[in-house]
Parts: structure tokens; sequence; C-alpha cells
């Protein structure tokens, strides 16, 4: 077996469980966010913005694959046929981190929105306060993308 098809593997699960949790995150506030529209439209755009901070994650997997498309040359056009299942085995463990905290910290990060949309809900004047409730999760996902880039770039 060739190492390509490790390297593809990492970069699939960076985009798809980074994705995945994304697309469940905004989902669950999505719901919250259409109740309190629902009662009062004028607070659409608070709502929508808490709404949309799990998609990050998705983005933030899906630059870490093209970094790894980019890396392996899929992208230029000079794929990389001979790699070793060792350098490929190095790409697939360098995309877990932001696969693997993609896939969760959206989906808490989503719970905390809907939180923090029950906020805005009552008390829209403390939008400020209940945006830094889902943005601490942020940071772990933030972090996750700093070690998938740093171990890519270093490959």
């Amino acid at each position: 077996m060739n190492g390509i098809v490790f390297a593809l593997l990492g970069a699939a699960l960076a985009v798809g469980l980074a994705g995945m949790g994304s697309a469940q995150g905004v989902g669950i506030a999505g719901q919250a966010a259409a109740g309190v529209v629902t009662e009062d439209p004028n607070k659409f755009a608070k709502v929508l913005i808490l709404q949309l901070l799990p998609g990050t994650q998705g983005i933030y997997g899906l630059l870490v694959g093209f970094l790894v498309l980019s890396k392996i040359g899929l992208l230029g056009g000079g794929l990389d046929t001979g790699m070793s299942v060792a350098t490929g085995l190095l790409y697939l463990a360098a995309c877990l981190p932001i696969a693997l905290v993609g896939l969760v910290s959206a989906k808490y990060q989503g719970q905390t929105a809907v939180a923090s949309i029950g906020i805005v809900a009552k008390k829209p004047e403390q939008f400020g306060k209940a945006m830094l409730f889902p943005a601490m999760v942020e940071t772990y996902a933030i972090l996750a993308l700093l070690v998938s880039i740093l171990a890519v770039s270093a490959l």
C-alpha cells in the first residue's frame, strides 16, 4: 500500500469530521435562533452571529485538508505517488488534532451558543457577554488547528 492513501485519508478526516461537527453545532444553534426570531425578528443579526460560531471548525478542517493536498502535490499536478507509508501515516497523524477536536468542539460550541442565544432572547443588551461563552470553546479548536498546521508544514 502506498503512503498517499494515508495522507489522503488524513485530509478527508480533517475536512469530514470537523465539517460534521460544525454542521451539528450550527444546526442545534440554528434551532434555538429560529425560535428567538419567531418571537422577536429584530434579534436576527445577534442570534445569527451566535449560530455561525460553531461553523469555524469546519473551515479549520478545510484549511488543513487543502494544506495537505497542496503539500502532497495533488493541487499542483505533481502528486507524490511514491510516498512512503511512514510519511503518509505522518500526514494522517498531523490531521487528527483538527479532525477530532473540530468534531467535538463544534458540537459543544453549538450547545454553548444555544445558551447564549437564550441570554440574547431575554437580555439583548448582554450580547457581548453572551458571545464570550461560545468563544471560549473556540479556543480549543484554534489550538488544534495550530498543531495540525505546524505538523503538516513540518512534513
